[in-house]
């Protein structure tokens, strides 16, 4: 038995004769009559109180305590009675991530998950309860990949509560609980006319930001801090080892998303393009903290500027040069006096990355190389995303069959 069983109601005494035997105590048939106790592999005791006539269920509770200890699956009750909600905002707490990370994570929580589940105790989770919660946020009108990131930090804070032993198993992971779904919307590259009339509607000051962009698929936050360092005309190469962001609304130069440092080809006509940006338009050298808001000083020689010899910032460059380009160019419609641009979120500047990937693809690169330039962690990744842009194989297959059967009828 892990612990013992204490009869609140009696208490053993010597009698008058030396022997002894039981006798009320002042406590006799008032409140919870038995007491189970135990000491947790942590040497605090725990217990729990049953009423009379019951027993029998405080040594059934005793005897699955033990067997759970010795299972090595023991929780404390008590951590399993903590919210979802209460544990989580323990958690943000201690996260050590990108400060703008923790303030997506802490909104996408309290908007999405703390209405749902976060009064739930996390030792009373199931899978079903995952699963409701899934098909709340599919009904609920967000998209379906922003659901997923809702998933995602869901099931984080449920394997961190597995670890600190509030819960057995986190229900995310089994096999009856399935992510959001995603739509299967397709990526449709633009087509070389449309990413050079973009071009000629870029100002000057930013019109080499499309070559960067289209001919060495850089993010937008890498094409805005890249450096004079990064670039090896010689050997033709790209190193993309920064990005410019914002950490909880000011620049910071950090590593590209996903930490993932790369070097992709620097094809010879956006190499020209860009030996002639930097003469018409000198690097300025810009001083900002390393990935965080009072991060460690760091100096680099920006190619692309404001006028003022600044950063660029993302939002000046979308609505000020790059909506004006692509209203220019026909993709967006043009502007009406007085109001702003028409939203065009798939317009953006990460087009070009789409632009870059399917000219690689079409040219019989394989996935893994795409892969690599894009600076994509997985794979998996550049193939769920592009596969419909590989060459198509039907026609391969059809001639190899072809000319195996030929060979087969000219023999007959």
């Amino acid at each position: 038995m892990a612990g013992h069983i204490q009869d609140r109601w009696y208490k053993t005494e010597n009698g008058p004769d030396g022997k002894p035997r039981r006798v009320r105590t002042d406590r006799y048939g008032t409140g919870k009559r038995y007491r189970a106790r135990y000491v947790a592999p942590d040497g605090t005791e725990k217990s729990k109180s049953f009423p009379d006539r019951q027993k029998r269920l405080a040594e059934e509770w005793l005897a699955r305590i033990e067997a759970d200890m010795s299972r090595g699956q023991y929780l404390d009750p008590a951590a399993a009675k903590t919210t979802f909600q209460e544990f989580a905002e323990h958690w943000l707490r201690s996260q050590t991530s990108d400060p703008n990370t923790q303030a997506s994570m802490r909104s996408q929580l309290r908007l999405h998950a703390f209405p749902r589940i976060g009064a739930r105790p996390l030792g009373s989770f199931q899978p079903g309860h995952i699963r409701e919660f899934v098909a709340q946020l599919e009904t609920s009108g967000i998209s379906g990949s922003y659901a997923r990131v809702i998933f995602s930090n869901v099931r984080a804070v449920l394997s961190a509560a597995v670890d600190d032993d509030h819960l057995p198993r986190n229900p995310c992971a089994a096999q009856t609980v399935k992510p959001p779904v995603v739509g299967s919307k397709r990526v449709v590259p633009w087509q070389p006319e449309r990413v050079f009339a973009v071009r000629a509607g870029m100002t000057e000051r930013y019109r080499a930001t499309v070559d960067v962009g289209a001919g060495c698929g850089l993010r937008q936050g890498e094409i805005l801090g890249l450096a004079v360092d990064a670039l090896d005309f010689e050997a033709g190469t790209v190193h993309v080892t920064q990005q410019l962001k914002l950490s909880l609304s000011k620049p910071v130069f950090a590593p590209p998303k996903g930490g993932t440092l790369r070097s992709v080809p620097l094809p010879g006509p956006v190499a020209d393009v860009l030996r002639a940006h930097i003469e018409r338009f000198p690097p300025v050298e810009i001083t900002l903290p390393w990935m965080k808001t009072g991060g460690p000083p760091v100096t680099k020689r920006l190619i692309f500027t404001s006028l003022s010899e600044s950063i660029v910032w993302r939002g000046v460059l979308n609505e000020d040069h790059w909506k004006p380009a692509l209203a220019a160019a026909g993709v967006i419609p043009p502007r009406a006096r007085g109001e702003s641009y028409a939203a065009a979120r798939e317009h953006g500047m990460h087009a070009l990355r789409h632009f870059y990937a399917s000219v690689l693809l079409d040219a019989g690169e394989s996935i893994k190389v795409v892969s690599e330039y894009l600076g994509h962690a997985d794979p998996g990744l550049t193939l769920r995303v592009y596969a419909h842009l590989l060459p198509d194989s039907r026609d391969r297959a059809r001639k190899a069959i072809e000319g195996v059967f030929g060979v087969q009828d000219h023999e007959g």
